[in-house]
């Protein structure tokens, strides 16, 4: 029996709606409609719910039906689904637990490769955007998570070390610093200690650079996920929420619209937040009928087989690819290492020599290879989950 229950291994959902519970236990008692901010009813057909929100746009010449059909990223429902769960496969390292995490906010040891103290970031790289922008071993020194990133020297969280993290007073004190620090860097001052954000002096400036260098975004989402991870869930809707209204109402930061409503969002952990967050999109967004987030439509008579909701992608997971393919688009748990790379971490895996992801294709299979590859300074760029290549 004891080997039984040492080798057993949680099932992994198969498809979005398996991942997404934001909507599963949404009821009239913790979301009283009177309270809906969404200002569209349930049942309103996509012309009329763009009237109810007030949009004067030309209507489109396409119906609904037969406008080509988006779907959701279950690779990144997966992944964040992995998260809010505590990484239910999670296979505890057999490697001795150093807090180097910790020993690194307590200003003991520097940041490796580069051999930088915390504290001489958080008091001499403020401000310094050109270096916030083109050093990519930092973030995942300043911002641990329990998976790896592609910095291979930094080292993951473990819940032991994050308790003692949580209990440190001084380490906490940097990790905020450091939180502020980011935030400057994307244009947004942080206000209070319980996390509301608001534009900074120098917004303009730096929302058109995060407009136009999209690898920010996946670091966008590490942070999220690390103060989750450290004690600070309630800080992430608050800056959720301007990033909502900074792509959807004022067009500040367009190229977002997908990182906020596939990833950020789903960083938090408590679905009538999520929900809250959701309902305020679904009033913004354009076009109406395109909103794939939820909530799910009613279900008709009840059954288990009732109508696949609107936030949901309705697909099953692909069938298994050769490893080596598989390694280069999601997220890997190897069994010998016990080690986790998130799939929003793996697409951040620089181009080789122009070699695309055909550098990455053996990512997990070789620590020491993938130590000299990712190191590497020259060619980088990155693919997001359209294919695309953002230059670092």
């Amino acid at each position: 029996m004891g080997n039984l229950l040492g080798s057993w291994r949680f099932k992994e959902p198969s498809t979005v709606e398996e991942c997404d519970s934001t909507w599963g236990s949404d009821s009239e008692s913790d979301e009283p409609a009177a309270e809906d901010d969404s200002g569209i009813s349930e049942s309103a057909s996509p012309a009329d719910s763009e009237r109810a929100a007030g949009d004067t746009s030309p209507q489109l010449t396409e119906s609904p039906e037969s406008a080509p059909k988006m779907k959701r990223s279950f690779y990144a429902a997966r992944d964040l689904y992995k998260y809010r769960h505590s990484y239910p496969n999670y296979r505890k390292s057999r490697q001795p637990n150093e807090y180097r995490n910790l020993r690194f906010y307590l200003n003991k040891i520097p940041l490796v490769p580069d051999g930088i103290y915390v504290e001489e970031i958080l008091t001499k790289w403020r401000g310094d955007y050109d270096k916030l922008e083109h050093n990519h071993t930092y973030i995942q020194w300043l911002f641990p998570l329990r998976e790896q990133g592609l910095n291979f020297y930094a080292h993951e969280l473990t819940q032991d070390e994050i308790k003692e993290f949580q209990s440190t007073r001084e380490a906490k004190r940097r990790f905020l610093a450091a939180y502020s620090l980011m935030l400057d860097f994307y244009g947004i001052k942080l206000l209070d200690k319980s996390g509301n954000v608001a534009r900074a002096s120098n917004w303009q400036e730096r929302f058109q650079h995060l407009n136009e260098s999209q690898h920010n975004y996946l670091r966008i989402t590490r942070i999220l996920k690390s103060l989750g991870e450290l004690g600070y869930e309630a800080f992430k809707a608050p800056l959720v929420r301007l990033f909502l209204e900074e792509s959807l109402c004022h067009n500040t930061i367009p190229n977002m619209q997908h990182s906020v409503l596939e990833y950020y969002v789903y960083t938090i952990r408590l679905p009538a937040t999520r929900r809250r967050l959701l309902r305020y999109a679904r009033q913004h967004y354009r076009p109406a009928h395109a909103f794939l987030w939820g909530p799910p439509p009613k279900r008709r008579g009840g059954g288990v087989g009732g109508s696949v909701g609107a936030g949901s992608s309705g697909i099953r997971a692909p069938a298994p690819t050769p490893e080596r393919q598989r390694r280069g688009q999601e997220g890997t748990t190897s069994a010998g290492s016990g080690l986790i790379v998130s799939s929003h971490d793996a697409m951040m895996c620089q181009d080789l020599a122009g070699g695309g992801l055909k550098g990455c294709a053996g990512l997990g299979s070789s620590m020491s290879g993938l130590e000299g590859a990712l190191m590497m300074v020259g060619a980088r760029g990155e693919r997001n989950e359209y294919n695309e290549i953002v230059p670092l």
